[in-house]
């Protein structure tokens, strides 16, 4: 399938999911809005979970994504959940998923500490105020936030240029004092490949709206950061998506906790989610490594 196909697909999913997020009633009351008339048996909604979180796991690896951009409209769309349950699960399952492809990410080299750093300090602290907010808005306002931002990350997903190595001629002074540059080895073509960054500044002022949308819509932030990371900043298609993936271990905690003091995590729908985005990634990290460059998703 193409790139186009590919991003058409993920952005029919997204929009048939926003068109039912605006008209399934979610803003009402109590944790599951269930059909009274429905015979299907309680333990489907956790099966199900289960399947269709493996599957984010795999395409969110590749994508640079933590998951939560996925969860969240469909999982609102297509499963009887309270918005804020999902919010609060959404940024579980971007933080599972990132946990699980951290640490194999780091040790091959593509996730990059010096670039991540300085980021996630600035993501983490404002996702802390996104999450404050969205809990004080009314859903039904979150609600129509949430489907303009879906619409806008379908936008940016099928307008966006992915660069392999972009052409930095020169790293800034930012970038140079904190010394964010790196070598690693393309393993699909064994090139050795040394990268640095500039427009550093920019990079991070931007990441400030991204910890924002990740805390407030429960979304994670792999949706942004990989084009900020690879567009806008330089680094390598691959180094970004690497990098974005362990960057949502550190946000997304920051947010998740604001969830979790305000009771909007619940078992039968974090456990089964969790399972599912770490299995997934699992596997999804191993073909992170052998794929093209080219065949990343963003």
């Amino acid at each position: 399938m193409t790139r186009t196909g590919k991003m058409g697909v993920l952005c029919l999913a997204l929009l048939l999911s926003v068109t039912l997020l605006a008209g399934n009633g979610l803003a009402g009351e109590g944790v599951m809005a269930a059909d009274a008339t429905s015979s299907a048996p309680w333990w489907m909604w956790p099966l199900l979970l289960l399947v269709v979180t493996f599957v984010m796991g795999v395409a969110a690896v590749l994508g640079g994504v933590g998951g939560g951009v996925l969860f969240v409209p469909i999982i609102s769309g297509f499963f009887p959940f309270h918005l804020d349950f999902v919010r609060g699960a959404g940024l579980l399952v971007a933080l599972s998923g990132a946990l699980a492809a951290g640490p194999g990410l780091l040790k091959m080299n593509l996730a990059s500490l010096r670039l991540a750093m300085p980021v996630a300090l600035i993501a983490s602290s404002f996702a802390i105020l996104g999450a404050m907010v969205g809990l004080a808005l009314p859903t039904q306002v979150v609600q129509i936030a949430l489907g303009v931002t879906i619409l806008g990350i379908c936008v940016l997903m099928l307008i966006a240029k992915k660069s392999t190595v972009p052409d930095v001629p020169k790293a800034d002074t930012i970038s140079s004092v904190l010394r964010i540059y790196g070598v690693y080895q393309e393993a699909s073509t064994g090139e050795i490949i040394d990268w640095k960054i500039h427009r550093t500044w920019q990079g991070l002022l931007l990441f400030v709206a991204i910890g924002i949308m990740a805390g407030m819509f429960g979304l994670g932030a792999g949706w942004a950061n990989v084009p900020v990371l690879n567009l806008l900043m330089g680094a390598p298609l691959k180094i970004s998506v690497a990098t974005s993936k362990f960057l949502l271990s550190i946000t997304d905690t920051s947010a998740a906790w604001i969830y979790l003091n305000q009771g909007c995590v619940i078992p039968m729908i974090v456990v089964p989610s969790l399972i599912g985005i770490m299995a997934g990634s699992f596997v999804g990290v191993r073909l992170l490594k052998v794929a093209k460059p080219g065949l990343v998703l963003i």
